[in-house]
């Protein structure tokens, strides 16, 4: 935890400064910050295509106490020091209020400057518990964590009888920490983990893990990890004739896991939020996404939309841009979301998520298997 006086005068400073600004120009910044190029682009598409429609609309009914929200992107290419970066930049523009970042890794030490600097930060994406066990003031989510996930994923993988289980990750803070939680999960059920072990992300040839897990004889093989790693495995699994299925997080339930794996994505089991663009409720706002074009259906499309929301409803509450003051609404507020009712806890996770398992086909679509677990 940061001291309170460093807390207190960088807030009144960056306070001040945004007041001046809003006289000068009538606008609150909402920084958006996330993989605009890189291997997980498609990810950072949601995130801003969910970020951009929210302030938009939030504009179109007078904006926040008169003020219009405008979008201020910074591309961290899903890199922890790239993240470093935009969040130093992010802070020297004056920016108070962030939505992301996307990747746990990156959104780590981007917290640790936002925490510093008085920046109120919302990821739509990063489920690592980490991030928000540090007790910041001003770190929130609107997305459950790698601890509610990994059991979801590890409880419908026992449901399954399987003989022997193989556990593979990427190294990173978000892949590392979700197979970790599943390996747990299936430890305690007594579910044999035949294997734990690690890739290197960008890598292109599996051949090597492809046969340990042969050796190995398992029937099914959980990844904690992106799409661009995962298809080329399953695409290469295909080819090796290794009988096993596969699963994974939201970082894989991406439709460009087909481009690379082709038909071997074919019964992939993915663990996701639910399909809110399927809710009746929220029919009026999937048209305005589809009205410009957008695919609304990813899974933190909508997650990222309600963090702009939640971020322009705390402002209106206090009457203030003040991210302290903001942050403390938030942990004492209820929002009605596209994704339901968010309600905070003292650590900034949402008091409860849902994520739900989905079988993959290889036409991009998904068809949930289980009953959705908080």
């Amino acid at each position: 935890m940061r001291t309170p006086v460093r807390k207190i005068t960088t807030a009144v400073t960056a306070a001040a400064a945004l007041t001046a600004a809003g006289q000068a120009c009538a606008e609150i910044q909402i920084g958006i910050a996330g993989p605009m190029t890189g291997p997980v682009a498609q990810y950072g598409d949601m995130q801003f295509s969910g970020a951009r429609m929210a302030i938009e609309q939030i504009n179109e009914t007078g904006g926040v106490l008169g003020e219009q929200l405008v979008a201020v992107e910074y591309d961290d290419v899903c890199d922890p020091k790239q993240a470093v970066t935009v969040a130093n930049r992010l802070v020297n523009d004056g920016v108070q209020f962030v939505v992301g970042h996307l990747c746990s890794s990156s959104t780590q030490p981007a917290s640790d400057i936002y925490e510093d600097e008085g920046v109120l930060m919302v990821t739509p994406a990063s489920t690592s518990p980490e991030i928000t066990e540090r007790g910041y003031e001003l770190v929130f989510r609107t997305i459950g964590l790698d601890s509610m996930q990994g059991p979801v994923a590890a409880n419908y993988l026992a449901s399954l009888k399987p003989e022997k289980v193989a556990i593979v990750h990427d190294k990173q803070q978000y892949g590392e920490g979700i197979a970790t939680a599943v390996r747990d999960t299936l430890q305690k059920q007594g579910i044999e983990v035949a294997m734990f072990e690690g890739i290197t992300a960008g890598d292109k040839d599996f051949s090597s893990l492809i046969t340990k897990l042969k050796q190995a004889n398992v029937d099914y093989v959980y990844y904690g990890g992106y799409h661009p790693e995962l298809g080329l495995i399953l695409r290469q699994a295909r080819q090796a004739d290794l009988d096993a299925t596969f699963m994974g997080p939201e970082g894989v339930g991406n439709k460009d896991i087909n481009t690379i794996a082709g038909e071997a994505a074919e019964g992939l089991l993915v663990t996701l939020p639910p399909s809110f663009d399927q809710k009746e409720e929220n029919q009026e706002l999937i048209k305005a996404f589809r009205d410009k074009g957008e695919d609304p259906s990813g899974p933190f499309v909508l997650t990222s939309y309600a963090a702009v929301q939640v971020i322009a409803r705390g402002i209106e509450m206090v009457d203030s841009t003040n991210p302290f003051e903001v942050a403390d609404a938030l942990r004492k507020g209820s929002f009605e979301t596209p994704i339901g009712t968010i309600e905070y806890d003292k650590t900034g996770d949402l008091e409860s998520f849902e994520f739900v398992v989905y079988e993959w086909h290889s036409d991009g679509s998904k068809t949930p298997v289980n009953q959705s677990s908080r």
